[in-house]
């Protein structure tokens, strides 16, 4: 292999680049765009959730003759409930307020029984009654948090204590990490992925259309050195596209950085080569611009679904997970975060690196051969 023939091709390729001003935006501002939507949207928490209260409690009268206090278990639970995450409404008829729930006006109608303040006074069970619109599960999640961490907060603010309490305060990896920290590594993963591999996809399928492929290839010029001049190529874009990334979730999101950046811009890289030669096996597929438009599709729901990205594996069905590890996504999204939350260094993250270096050879040896059998 001829190394002055690679760095030819690398070079061949940014100025294909520098006169196409719609893939500079894809590998510049696609990305940011990506990353700045989701990290907006999905890391955001769950506020202004519509319920309705009705509070049937007639409170409870305690102490002796003389010295009598009134107790009022239900408006002091309903003091601590976080107004910002709900947007709490009043009526006085649990039918009318379920009423409402059924006609999309709100998200749970909640009520507080007549005895709720004796019963607490008393040690008696009582039951808060939740009737709830269950088809968004992580509002309704929300809605159940917010009335645990009031009971809480009535139960400290009376002088009593939970049976049990839970102490996270010493977290092993992670303290104060936000789900905006779990999600950006993600997004850096799938959006280096995504973009290189249909750059690459479509630029080969071009190449091959207009039959500039066929007159590289007549040249001393091999396949080993055209693929391995788009590594070296792509493999800078990817380092950029990282170091960009990364850059705004630091200043736009505040994101959680506890390892070392060099190496996390080390995976990118890794993973943006990956990607490269991927686009290159697809490419032999696709005979015409819009064969390899329809691939698109089938290049972003696995990767979006399984990968990682936006919830963990653990979410995905046992056996479905293997075929979520075939996916280099996935070792990419595992490594990213594992350094940048954890702060692992390469000692830890190994197994992702050498899987990122298989899927490379691999890639690159199809890819190369894809070439000799298309060209």
């Amino acid at each position: 292999m001829n190394l002055q023939r690679v760095l030819t091709i690398t070079l061949r390729v940014f100025r294909g680049f520098k006169h196409d001003k719609r893939s500079i935006a894809m590998m510049v501002v696609a990305p940011l765009v990506a990353m700045s939507v989701f990290g907006i949207v999905f890391g955001g928490e769950v506020s202004n959730i519509e319920v309705i209260i009705v509070n049937d409690d007639v409170g409870a009268t305690l102490g002796p003759p003389g010295n009598q206090t009134e107790l009022h278990l239900a408006d002091a639970y309903i003091g601590h409930l976080d107004k910002g995450v709900l947007d709490i409404k009043f009526m006085s008829s649990m039918d009318d307020a379920v009423a409402k729930v059924r006609d999309s006006e709100a998200w749970a109608a909640i009520h507080f029984p007549a005895n709720f303040s004796a019963s607490g006074a008393t040690g008696t069970p009582t039951t808060i009654t939740i009737r709830a619109d269950k088809s968004n599960s992580q509002i309704f999640t929300a809605i159940l948090v917010q009335m645990r961490l009031a009971m809480d907060a009535m139960m400290k603010e009376m002088g009593h204590r939970a049976p049990v309490e839970f102490d996270d305060t010493n977290a092993v990896y992670g303290q104060g990490a936000e789900f905006t920290d779990f999600l950006i590594p993600g997004v850096i993963a799938f959006a280096i992925f995504l973009l290189t591999t249909l750059l690459t996809l479509l630029s080969f399928t071009t190449e091959r259309v207009n039959k500039t492929l066929d007159r590289i290839l007549v040249t001393p010029v091999t396949e080993g050195e055209i693929v391995a001049g788009y590594a070296v190529a792509f493999g800078i874009i990817g380092t950029g596209q990282a170091i960009l990334l990364i850059s705004w979730g630091i200043v736009g999101f505040d994101i959680f950085i506890e390892g070392n950046l060099a190496i996390a811009i080390l995976v990118a890289a890794l993973l943006a080569i990956t990607s490269m030669a991927f686009g290159i096996l697809l490419s032999s597929a696709a005979k015409t611009e819009t064969q390899a438009t329809q691939m698109i599709p089938l290049i972003v729901l696995p990767v979006f679904l399984l990968s990682g990205i936006f919830w963990p594996l653990e979410a995905v069905p046992a056996w479905l997970q293997p075929a979520a590890y075939a996916l280099p996504p996935t070792h990419a999204v595992d490594a990213l975060r594992s350094i940048m939350v954890r702060g692992w260094g390469l000692a830890e993250i190994w197994p992702q690196v050498l899987a990122l270096l298989t899927f490379i050879m691999v890639f690159l040896l199809l890819a190369t051969l894809s070439l000799r059998r298309k060209g």
